[in-house]
């Protein structure tokens, strides 16, 4: 991204107001409670956003189900469906520094590193656009000479989808264009640090023309507003994203027999054989602990290196993170913002000092900065054991815990020694030894000579407490839809 001109600093000087979009109709902070939010920089207020009432989570749910039940979305060609919301992905790029600068205020992220987001969040409506045009049944043509069966793909109906604060329009981006792609209607509440980005993708909408009801976004909290969202028996399926804590009391909300789609916590596990290329292992390893402030479910929070190159690549890993700016996130120059807020600033800084408790040894973060808001300069572990908390519970800070292994089966031991199984890393040049990583380890994303990568063509999903359910690529249509089969038989001609 450019020099930051005199926009930026208009757009940063007071507290921006954002609309609730129900029915199609926007609804401003003029008219309900305020919710307001603080940047985790400097503690001043940067976005204002109308709090949602009871009447308005019922109002987004009925006018959701009422526009699935008259099929005003579902009906509409898959053609034309493409076409709207290619017609989103374009607004977003229009709008694509707005929305970056937006996620830097709320959120803390550097400025250098949210375009790249927003990028993202274009190619996944892009991709997701294809999916409208090719969603498929089946059809049984073998079952006797009078008789034929079809299996129809339907849109599973009303969608309540909840997003966390630590990515905002790229979550969101995950969920809501594969759902309007296989046709479904959706109420989609952000979180209540980072709603700016959600919000203004309701009024993109709106601008792309997408049809009253078929997709409202509110502003509120879990308790009043992601709870009865939850609960209703007019939501078909829940999409979550955020902690394992909460998404496990999801299943539980509710009489309803609702599907569940949980995207949630990781402790992903970096493994570094001798024979890697260290120096491309070593800038991957200090990406994947550090990207966000380490507040991101697939952060590569466990580092297992291969004990006769550990010493060597540690040190490698602690010089690049040393040398990683922590500070203002509208600084172009820094590398690493803020944590979102005191509670995650409290839950980082108290696992550095139980790390010391158990006897990890500290080989970077004995200098955290001493300045306002909620800054946390990274932090490295060394000679961790598999028990400790540090090497257990996920963080979400750029905290790293280094193990050491001695063979390919003792990593998958260490690597399957969590309740998590979200993402890994392997970094090998044998091929024979990526696909023995590959093939058994317990990760939903196993990524070889890389990671970070992604591509909107490939499932995210989870194992163990890391979530239900996929998202993105040609899959999460599976996720979207249910099958109905229609048999019929034929009288004689």
């Amino acid at each position: 991204m450019a020099a930051l001109g005199e926009d930026f600093l208009a757009f940063g000087r007071s507290a921006r107001a954002y609309s609730a979009l129900i029915d199609g109709k926007l609804i401003g902070v003029d008219q309900r409670e305020r919710l307001e939010r603080a940047s985790p920089a400097t503690g001043r207020p940067v976005s204002i956003y109308p709090r949602a009432t009871d009447a308005d989570v019922q109002g987004a749910i009925k006018a959701a189900r009422r526009a699935a039940d008259l099929r005003r979305w579902a009906a509409v060609p898959g053609a034309e469906r493409s076409r709207l919301i290619l017609r989103v992905a374009g607004l977003i790029d229009k709008h694509r520094e707005e929305l970056g600068l937006i996620e830097c205020l709320e959120g803390g992220k550097p400025i250098s590193a949210v375009d790249g987001e927003i990028q993202g969040s274009i190619d996944l409506w892009e991709y997701a656009a294809t999916l409208a045009r090719h969603m498929y049944g089946d059809t049984h043509d073998q079952l006797g000479e009078q008789t034929m069966g079809l299996v129809f793909r339907e849109p599973i109906g009303v969608v309540g989808m909840i997003t966390p604060w630590n990515f905002p329009l790229l979550i969101a981006s995950q969920k809501l264009p594969f759902a309007l792609a296989a046709g479904c209607c959706a109420v989609l509440k952000p979180s209540e640090f980072t709603s700016g980005t959600t919000l203004r993708l309701g009024e993109l909408l709106l601008e792309a023309g997408l049809p009253d009801g078929v997709v409202n976004v509110i502003a509120g909290d879990g308790p009043t507003a992601g709870r009865p969202l939850c609960e209703s028996a007019a939501v078909d399926m829940i999409s979550f994203t955020g902690s394992t804590r909460v998404g496990k009391e999801i299943r539980t909300f509710g009489d309803s027999l609702k599907r569940i789609s949980l995207e949630l916590g990781g402790k992903s596990a970096h493994i570094v054989c001798a024979d890697a290329d260290l120096d491309a292992a070593a800038a991957a390893v200090v990406q994947g602990v550090t990207i966000n402030a380490g507040q991101c479910c697939v952060a590569g929070s466990r580092l297992l290196v291969e004990r006769s190159v550990a010493e060597a690549f540690c040190e490698r890993v602690v010089d690049k993170m040393r040398a990683l700016r922590v500070g203002d996130p509208t600084d172009t120059a820094t590398q690493i913002g803020p944590l979102i807020n005191d509670a995650q600033f409290q839950r980082v800084t108290s696992y550095v000092r139980r790390g010391i408790e158990e006897g990890a040894t500290l080989l970077l973060g004995d200098d955290q900065p001493q300045a306002d808001g909620y800054f946390v300069s990274p932090v490295v572990f060394d000679k961790v054991n598999p028990e400790m908390a540090i090497a257990q519970e996920e963080i979400f800070g750029p905290v790293l815990s280094v193990l050491r292994f001695d063979s390919a089966d003792e990593a998958i031991a260490i690597a399957n020694g969590t309740r998590y199984g979200l993402a890994a890393g392997v970094w090998t040049r044998s091929l024979d030894k990526a696909f023995h990583f590959a093939r058994r380890l317990n990760a939903g994303t196993v990524e070889v000579n890389t990671y970070l990568a992604g591509a909107p063509e490939l499932p995210l999903s989870g194992y163990g407490d890391s979530g239900l359910g996929h998202e993105k690529s040609r899959f999460a249509l599976d996720e979207f839809t249910r099958v109905k089969t229609v048999q019929l038989k034929f009288g004689h001609a």
